[in-house]
């Protein structure tokens, strides 16, 4: 039986009473839980960096997502300009911390949808949105589109977790696949790395949304997921994702949730500056966290090898088509299912 999406089913003047209120969300901006009250369409710049047009900086064939969201012909990933955190070690820093330089890369919402379409053409399966949080308003216009063109592929909200509980309602059935990341068991880790003064709370919220939408069973078609939560988690060095908070909300939550454990973490951007940030995870730190899945009874998800911080290093420098080097290494790296 072949997956439809679920945006297939909601209803026209749904979807048109969901694009109007999210017009309204972005003149004076709550898109995320920044609340800087910016008026996006009227040319000012949120706290993100941008206005209300989407900043499309890459979009591509990825194989580097978990297997289950690659499968064989890759996700078709679209990688958005800008970010609403600022990370000191972000691995995307070319394009999520660079505004001046990526204001060229704004799309409109037509051309967007265009994208989905070129992708989809590819025989990706799934669309996914890389870091949609500031862009929510402008993309979910871009998906009615995309629809209304042929759009037949499940989407994937890959997101750094600092959402709008307002917004994220909006992409109820809209999103069959969310892809959240929870950085930090707490604020004060938040403040410090990623210059937001609430994360942890925030991110719970969003998460609790994203579960009462889509829930924790995964649905899978010819072995690739195309509905439900995979959560990732960043080991950071010393132990500064405080990751036995976020495993124990997860657990109070729901146990059957998916976890993706990520061991990819390498230095970059501001990170030399941190003493803290400044060198790679040790294999006891990660197998250390690893342990913790077990202790609060988190058995379903994927575990990174340690190997992942060489194969995941994108080159948005030198090459926006194939930042990641898909073209050469066609194969993802190692993962070991829990």
């Amino acid at each position: 039986m072949t997956f439809t999406p679920s945006y297939k089913n909601i209803p026209e003047e749904e979807f048109a009473r969901r694009l109007a209120h999210a017009g309204e969300i972005i003149k004076k901006c709550t898109s995320c839980p920044r609340n800087c009250l910016a008026d996006r369409t009227n040319g000012e710049l949120g706290t993100c960096q941008s206005r209300d047009l989407p900043i499309v900086s890459s979009y591509t064939l990825h194989f580097g997502e978990e297997p289950v969201l690659s499968g064989t012909y890759g996700a078709g990933n679209i990688f958005f300009g800008n970010c609403n955190l600022r990370c000191d070690y972000c691995q995307n820093f070319v394009i999520s911390q660079n505004p001046v330089e990526e204001k060229l890369n704004e799309v409109s919402v037509e051309r967007l949808a265009e994208i989905m379409l070129e992708l989809q053409n590819k025989n990706c399966h799934n669309i996914g949105l890389v870091s949609p949080t500031h862009f929510a308003v402008p993309i979910l216009k871009s998906i009615k589109i995309a629809i209304e063109k042929g759009l037949n592929l499940p989407i994937i909200y890959n997101t750094n977790g600092y959402d709008s509980v307002e917004m994220l309602k909006l992409y109820k059935d809209v999103i069959d696949i969310y892809l959240p990341d929870f950085k930090y068991g707490n604020n004060d880790y938040g403040r410090r790395y990623s210059k937001v003064p609430d994360y942890f709370d925030s991110v719970k919220l969003a998460i609790k949304e994203m579960y009462e939408q889509v829930g924790s069973k995964l649905v899978y078609e010819n072995g690739v997921v195309v509905r439900g939560l995979i959560i990732r988690h960043l080991v950071l060095p010393n132990g500064l994702a405080e990751s036995e908070e976020v495993f124990k909300f997860i657990a109070e939550l729901d146990p059957k949730i998916h976890i993706s454990l990520m061991a990819q973490y390498y230095p970059t951007n501001r990170a030399e500056k941190n003493i803290l940030l400044n060198r790679a995870v040790r294999h006891s730190e990660f197998e250390r966290v690893a342990d913790l899945l077990d202790k609060y009874g988190l058995e379903n998800g994927w575990i990174q090898e340690m190997e992942s911080h060489d194969f995941y290093r994108p080159n948005f420098d030198e090459d926006r088509e194939d930042p990641f080097g898909n073209k050469k290494l066609l194969e993802p790296a190692g993962t070991r299912s829990k």
